[in-house]
């Protein structure tokens, strides 16, 4: 038996497609249902069906009343409130490119991103940091766009352009990952293989609006299906999650491993509405899975997957218990491998997870960037650049990355973007970044420097403040005496949480 799942193939996508329109299918069937709440303790703020289609298609509207035209790129720098979803399904409405990042990201690196995708404008919420543009479109104007007539869908080609978004990439420079229209289609796989989802559930994501996880999982997929997404309002701390999940009834409830962690600490965790919860971002430690199972009698089911492709193999509901290190078995329609140099390897051995590049959620490519896109296949294959093995039950098994990638949180960084960062601080003369664990399943980032003294940690921890989002900087910086490095000079990242301190 080879390690490879070929299960019946997917629908193909319809052409002619929109995303949007996928999206809002059911908002001419279901007018008054309620698509959207942002809840607190204090009460929600509550989007039916037909509001948020108003809002979206006037917005779009109010785009090209503002001078934008189709295959123009927007850059989105939008905090978490309902403008990020509504610009981002507006623009991708009348064919113009919507570019989500988040809002925890620096002026600076917002620069980078800017260089690389070239937008015609960026709309800016105003308090969140932002470059110069010649082309900065405001969010207070949304209210108006709001109420201009609708703009018609522009349908085409489901292999066109919908959006990009962006990854960390192993040289240290992000990449800006180009998604097609089908991306929404292929996200059917993911209802079916993984969230159980269905018209009458009410899905909390804990994540805020400008998270692609929360983006996806938590607002385009409900409401594909015509059920109602819960989103938590901005500063709604995790331990208020169980509070805001019992009082609006939520069915399922999506989240990062670490916000289970975070919420275990509750005194009182009492959801008798809830039927089951969602991971993905990070592997879920098996502690995090049993305690919650224990506290809620609900089980959470994990999902796999990568910005380039969303997520392709996972647990759900009905499936069978699986071991600490599984990750669940392709979701229904996909074509997943475990490719060794170029073939996929036997069941039970170790090598790439990988998916066949026919996926209909697969990534367009690296914008500007063919050669690092071909780089990403081995023949008919996409490598994750995660390892694993596929045992004779057909699921997989998790074995790490196999590059130095970082997970923090749930976000993939580059450790080589965070030593540039750090590198300029006066008195460091050499710097090498990894995660480590710090106590059982918490892992944080951690700076480990060559200097003649003890560095200034609070200085540190400003500097890096200014230069990288915050999900991106070091919470524990060390000392040592030397850099761990291989016979041709190379830094070993790995080796780094073996060195004694200083």
């Amino acid at each position: 038996m080879t390690s490879r799942s070929d299960t019946a193939a997917y629908p193909p996508c319809p052409s002619p497609f929109n995303l949007t329109a996928h999206v809002l299918t059911h908002a001419a069937r279901l007018p008054d249902k309620i698509a959207l709440s942002i809840v607190k303790p204090t009460g929600a703020e509550r989007w039916s069906y037909a509001r948020m289609e108003q809002a979206i298609l006037g917005c779009a509207t109010g785009l090209l009343v503002s001078g934008l035209t189709p295959g123009d790129r927007l850059l989105m720098r939008v905090g978490n409130t309902v403008e990020f979803p509504v610009a981002f399904l507006a623009a991708i409405t009348v064919g113009i490119v919507p570019i989500p990042t988040s809002s925890q990201l620096t002026e600076r690196e917002v620069e980078v991103v800017a260089q690389i995708t070239k937008p015609a404008a960026i709309l800016h919420d105003g308090v969140t940091p932002c470059p110069s543009h010649p082309r900065i479109l405001s969010t207070a104007d949304m209210a108006d766009w709001a109420t201009l007539p609708p703009a018609s869908y522009v349908f085409g080609d489901p292999d066109r352009m919908a959006y990009i978004i962006f990854t960390s990439g192993t040289s240290g420079t992000p990449r800006a990952v180009c998604h097609a229209h089908r991306a929404i289609w292929a996200r059917g796989m993911m209802i079916e293989g993984w969230y159980g989802l269905t018209e009458a559930d009410r899905l909390m994501h804990a994540g805020a609006f400008n998270w692609t996880y929360t983006l996806g999982t938590g607002l385009l997929d409900p409401w594909t299906k015509g059920a109602t997404a819960l989103i938590p309002a901005q500063g709604v701390e995790h331990a208020q999650i169980p509070l805001l999940l019992k009082r609006n009834e939520a069915s399922i409830f999506a989240a990062a491993p670490g916000v289970y962690r975070n919420i275990l600490k509750s005194d009182t965790i009492d959801l008798p509405k809830l039927r089951h919860g969602l991971s993905a971002g990070e592997k879920l430690p098996a502690s995090i899975r049993d305690a919650w199972y224990n506290r809620t009698g609900t089980r959470i089911y994990e999902a796999f997957g990568m910005s380039e492709c969303s997520t392709f193999i996972s647990t759900a509901p009905g499936d069978p218990e699986v071991a600490e290190t599984s990750l669940g078995w392709p979701q229904p329609g996909r074509r997943v491998a475990i490719l060794g140099d170029t073939d996929p390897v036997p069941a039970g051995q170790t090598g790439m997870i990988a998916i066949h590049k026919s996926d209909p959620g697969l990534m367009l490519g690296y914008l500007d960037q063919p050669e690092a896109t071909q780089a990403k296949y081995s023949g008919d294959w996409f490598l994750s650049g995660d390892t694993g093995e596929q045992t004779e039950n057909g699921d997989i098994l998790y074995h790490g990355r196999a590059d130095d990638l970082m997970n923090a949180g749930g976000y993939r960084v580059s450790p080589l973007e965070v030593e540039a960062a750090l590198m300029p601080f006066p008195g460091l003369h050499e710097v090498g970044v990894t995660d480590i664990e710090i106590k059982a399943d918490t892992r944080v980032i951690a700076a480990y420097y060559v200097a003649d003294t003890d560095l200034d940690e609070e200085a540190l921890k400003s500097w890096a403040a200014t230069r990288l989002a915050r999900y991106k900087q070091p919470r524990v910086y060390r000392r040592v005496a030397a850099m761990p490095r291989n016979a041709n000079g190379k830094l070993v990242r790995r080796g780094l949480p073996d060195l004694s301190p200083l």
